[in-house]
């Protein structure tokens, strides 16, 4: 893996330099900085400067990854730009933080084999459906993930060095504390991967001598509907923008749709509503549209109905690993001929299964047009379809308030508190 991915990964940087090459246009591999709106000074690896004009600049710098301002952060630890250049197996890991990337490296080290803790702050998955997430929580934990909730580390210590001949990864004494009880924990590892977030990259390019507004809170871009800044002829794409999804797919489309407004003639922009996401936990977990949470506090506890199953994935069957394991969720409107405005699953192929599927939200499906699916061809479709049993009617309701439960209601209470009303 470690050979393999960065090669992987050059691959695909290589093919993007060839494809701007085709459609004739210019690589510079130099940081640039604003001087004006329409001016650009790049300075390149041998530090020769250049100055460049354009009538129209995209910022598209991304983000990196956060540390937190303890001891011993930057010097000992790393982060999941890292994992894959370490010179070692990473050993026992601690991962940081409560996010997608914290929860999928969990995953994948324990795959491998490793002994692998997630030091959880508060809550997981912070804007995703919680009910969700803790399912997620659960079943990661079960695969055997450690959790340690309510801790924040506040002092890494280098205990031994580590030896890249011997394939040897260092020895770090981390210490924590819980943030309720003050409780001070001191503990090894080999490894400590922070995903506590990420910092937009725009502290070195200049934008206020361009006149470009921020947001003071994440030093993120500001932009409209049509990815425009505060200043006319200046765009933003990507991880860059404030309040937009940061998901690579999306920049691309939105580049995409920029281009045909800029220079194709045409006015189409990008659609960042009903966007599928997906988690690559051990069990991956695709969504569309609103969690329950948003879905409440957009239409009202009254106003939404929830429909529910559970089922035994297939890939679970023979090694008998578990029942149930597999989970499927709509929330749908119930004003509106109860239109479905969010799709949850979680289970084998999530990823895909969601993007076909985000199709009918964005036409503004209803329940009624998913009691009447058929199995479609792709096998990942069909197998969703069978999971969630092809007719709806196979589905439980779930009362959002906590009355009239099902007998599944007390289930999800005791293993999700707090995330289904009551």
């Amino acid at each position: 893996m470690v050979e393999k991915i960065p090669e992987h990964i050059k691959s695909l940087n290589w093919r993007y330099r060839v494809r701007l090459k085709d459609g004739k246009g210019d690589y510079i591999n130099a940081y640039a900085s604003f001087l004006d709106p329409h001016t650009l000074k790049t300075v390149d690896k041998r530090n020769k400067e250049r100055m460049i004009t354009a009538r129209h600049i995209v910022i598209t710098t991304g983000s990196c990854p956060r540390y937190p301002s303890i001891p011993g952060a930057k010097e000992y630890c790393i982060t999941s730009d890292d994992i894959f250049s370490l010179p070692h197996s990473p050993g026992k890991t601690l991962c940081v933080g409560a996010s997608y990337i914290a929860l999928e490296c969990a995953g994948f080290l324990k795959g491998l084999g490793l002994e692998v803790e997630v030091m959880v702050h508060y809550i997981l998955l912070r804007g995703f459906d919680q009910h969700m997430a803790e399912l997620i929580g659960k079943n990661t934990k079960e695969e055997g993930v450690k959790f340690s909730r309510g801790f924040v580390p506040i002092k890494i210590e280098k205990v031994e060095d580590g030896s890249a001949s011997e394939e040897k990864p260092p020895t770090l004494k981390v210490m924590s504390k819980h943030q309720e009880s003050g409780e001070i924990r001191e503990d090894i590892y080999n490894t400590v991967l922070f995903a506590i977030g990420q910092d937009a990259c725009t502290n070195e390019i200049a934008v206020d001598k361009a006149g470009i507004v921020l947001n003071p809170l994440n030093g993120k871009v500001i932009v409209d509907e049509a990815e425009r800044t505060n200043v006319e002829n200046i765009f933003g794409i990507g991880d860059v923008l404030d309040g937009k999804l940061e998901l690579t797919p999306v920049a691309i489309q939105a580049g995409i749709q920029l281009s045909r407004r800029l220079y194709g003639g045409q006015d189409s922009q990008m659609d960042y509503n009903n966007v599928p996401k997906t988690v690559y936990t051990p069990i991956e977990y695709g969504s569309v549209g609103f969690s329950k949470e948003a879905a409440i506090e957009r239409f009202g506890a009254d106003g939404i109905e929830i429909y529910h199953k559970h089922f035994t994935l297939l890939e679970y069957t023979l090694p008998k690993k578990g029942d149930n394991v597999g989970y499927a969720k709509l929330i749908c409107i119930k004003s509106l001929n109860e239109r479905v405005v969010g799709l949850h699953y979680f289970g084998p192929n999530a990823g895909e299964i969601t993007q076909g599927f985000a199709l009918g939200l964005k036409l503004n499906a209803r329940k009624a047009d998913f009691d009447n699916l058929e199995p479609a061809a792709e096998p990942e479709i069909k197998k969703f379809a069978q999971c969630y049993g092809v007719k709806f009617d196979m589905f439980s309701k779930v009362s959002v308030n906590g009355s009239d439960a099902h007998p599944l209601w007390n289930f999800l209470k005791s293993q999700c508190p707090g995330t289904l009303g009551g």
